[in-house]
């Protein structure tokens, strides 16, 4: 069995028991704690087996739950702007923020 859903602006195919990064997830503009629950509403597709779910563009009542497992920032991605014969070079780095969930259930 597994889902498809939409976090972040991004979609991601889940199955129970499996670990996911996810954009930083957010309550009250404090990250989740460790150990915290989540539910995933935007549920796009469901599939078991031959049974197939297609939401339009959601399934309505379908969840995703899932637990958080850490809250972090990726690898850096270095930045770096420049202009021939001008002198100018600039080199930055970024560090995206991720929260690692654990998929825990499909609710259809």
């Amino acid at each position: 069995m597994y889902a498809v859903i939409a976090t972040g602006g991004k979609q991601y195919r889940v199955q129970p028991g499996e670990t996911i990064h996810v954009e930083k997830l957010e309550h009250d503009g404090k990250a989740i704690d460790t150990g915290g629950a989540v539910t995933f509403g935007e549920v796009l597709l469901i599939a078991d087996g031959e049974d197939v779910k297609i939401g339009k563009p959601t399934l309505h009542g379908a969840k995703v739950t899932a637990e958080v497992v850490a809250n972090g920032r990726g690898e850096k991605l270095l930045i770096y702007k420049y202009r021939r014969r001008k002198g100018y070079r600039r080199k930055t780095g970024h560090r995206q923020p991720f929260t690692a969930v654990k998929i825990t259930g499909i609710n259809a």
